[in-house]
């Protein structure tokens, strides 16, 4: 696979995780538990972290909510928490003094660069990190005026001016992010800010839909700027169940080929020539493959339905089998090493990832 060649940014620190400067693509999501139900919150982020999600967000409406983030620590929560803040400053203030490790806000929101600044001074002297986020709601007004409607442009200088006002304030621990729920409105908008600031990005596809629909929009615009080395932390807004966003991300940085480690199943789409269940084969493959620990290892595994598609077509895969009439070939790196029976094909394909994880 083409290495993808990442953007320079700098490096910004979120707790035990830095975002940017090199560092791995971190994968996020957000509470939607009542942020006054300090267990209930805890308990989340503690199953979204088991998850394999790196950073967790946590609303906080109002000063009540603020004692969330101590409490999580207190229930050995160590993951990077960031406040996800609306309107009121002196919250995100209130956040950086208890514990957040950054604050997301949107400086078109919060009534002024005053507060803005305000906020900046806080996180600075706890050394906690900025989100500055802008969307269609949060965009500057001149912009949207002279640009003709929140336009990537429109979002793009509002996002530029406040990292701008920040800088000059001698504020550098930024992390920038620019919203729609329209994919090639926030590639475009991403695009302009990478070109204009060394900050990195915060990726993803707002208000995206359920599972299936949302998942696809934040594979477009999420992947086609990672394809171009774009991005430094990403979340999939989904309309479902939190823990489902961190699988979604983690995939579309396995399908972008960002993983240096896991497992990257190729299978092909079937036709006529096919003479084995393989989709069975693939429902009952595909769980058991992930759940492996590849102990750093990338391995590429192919399940190809008969000889046209593999072993030759996938050539490239460290292991794989190609169907045949109630059987299948098994091949390493394009070569055959054995035929299996249908029943056995998945054992013998996880022994065969198992050898080379153990190798």
């Amino acid at each position: 696979m083409t290495e993808i060649k990442r953007r320079i940014t700098r490096a910004v620190k979120v707790g035990g995780i830095t975002v940017g400067g090199g560092a791995p693509i971190s994968v996020q999501s957000m509470a939607n538990m009542d942020s006054h139900d300090f267990a209930a919150v805890a308990e989340q982020t503690a199953r979204l972290v088991d998850c394999g999600c790196d950073i967790v967000r946590i609303a906080v409406p109002d000063e009540k909510c603020v004692g969330v983030f101590e409490y999580c620590r207190e229930q050995g929560i160590t993951a990077p928490l960031v406040a996800d803040v609306h309107f009121d400053y002196k919250l995100a203030i209130a956040a950086a003094e208890h514990g957040a490790d950054k604050v997301r806000v949107n400086p078109g929101n919060l009534g002024g660069t005053d507060r803005l600044l305000a906020v900046a001074d806080a996180c600075g002297q706890h050394g906690v990190a900025m989100r500055v986020g802008v969307n269609g709601g949060s965009a500057e007004k001149k912009y949207v005026e002279k640009f003709g409607g929140t336009t990537p442009e429109a979002l793009a200088m509002s996002a530029l001016s406040y990292v701008d006002t920040l800088h000059k304030h001698d504020f550098y621990d930024i992390v920038v992010s620019v919203k729609s729920s329209d994919v090639k409105t926030m590639i475009d908008a991403t695009r302009m800010i990478a070109e204009n600031c060394d900050c990195p990005l915060h990726l993803g596809v707002t208000e995206a839909g359920t599972a299936r629909m949302g998942t696809l929009k934040n594979a477009v615009g999420i992947g086609s700027l990672l394809c171009d080395g774009i991005g430094d932390t990403i979340r999939v807004t989904l309309s479902t169940k939190p823990e489902d966003e961190i699988p979604a991300g983690r995939d579309i940085l396995r399908a972008c080929g960002i993983f240096d480690s896991g497992i990257d199943l190729v299978s092909c789409p079937t036709c006529g020539r096919t003479q084995i269940d393989l989709l069975g084969l693939l429902d009952e493959l595909e769980p058991k493959l992930y759940a492996l620990d590849t102990r750093g290892k990338r391995i590429k595994v192919a399940v190809m339905g008969c000889v046209v598609n593999g072993p030759g077509e996938a050539r490239d895969a460290d292991v794989g089998i190609a169907g045949g009439k109630g059987e299948a070939a098994l091949f390493r790196h394009g070569e055959v090493v054995g035929k299996v029976s249908e029943k056995d094909a998945v054992s013998s394909l996880l022994r065969e990832v198992e050898d080379i994880i153990n190798t």
